[in-house]
């Protein structure tokens, strides 16, 4: 059993997603970074200094120490239950910003990558004596 999991892991393809994980997790961590510091803070200056990230709504009892407070996270770390809607619009940012980056990714490469040739397999000698003689019946009559 340990060997045919040594031969699965060996193959081209695990250790290409492998990979492929570690770079994408990475790569998510710049995109969050930018959304959540370059991205929304733009947005949020052109739409009149709206904060996405302090939309939510209160849907359970908020303790005491934390009464009138606004404060997203500190409410979430207190265990207030709450629809935090601002945070999935910069989520959302975040998926199309990934989304179009590997879009961009992957035309890149398709222009880079060679097409394939297309070959035309000659034609069988039957239909080509087939043809001729559609061809010849059709110029006779």
């Amino acid at each position: 059993m340990f060997q045919e999991f040594r031969t699965f892991i060996m193959r081209g393809n695990v250790l290409d997603l492998a990979v492929a994980v570690i770079i994408g997790a990475a790569f998510s961590k710049i995109v969050s970074s930018l959304t959540d510091d370059i991205i929304m803070p733009v947005i949020g200056k052109i739409l009149g200094g709206l904060d996405f990230s302090g939309y939510f709504l209160v849907l359970g009892k908020i303790p005491p120490a934390f009464a009138g407070s606004t404060d997203y996270a500190a409410l979430k770390k207190a265990g207030v239950s709450l629809l935090g809607y601002g945070a999935f619009v910069t989520a959302a940012v975040n998926f199309v910003i990934v989304a179009f980056i590997i879009f961009l990714l992957i035309r890149a490469v398709n222009k880079l990558m060679p097409k394939p040739e297309v070959k035309v397999a000659a034609e069988p000698a039957d239909v080509t004596l087939l043809r001729e003689i559609r061809d010849e019946l059709k110029a006779r009559g």
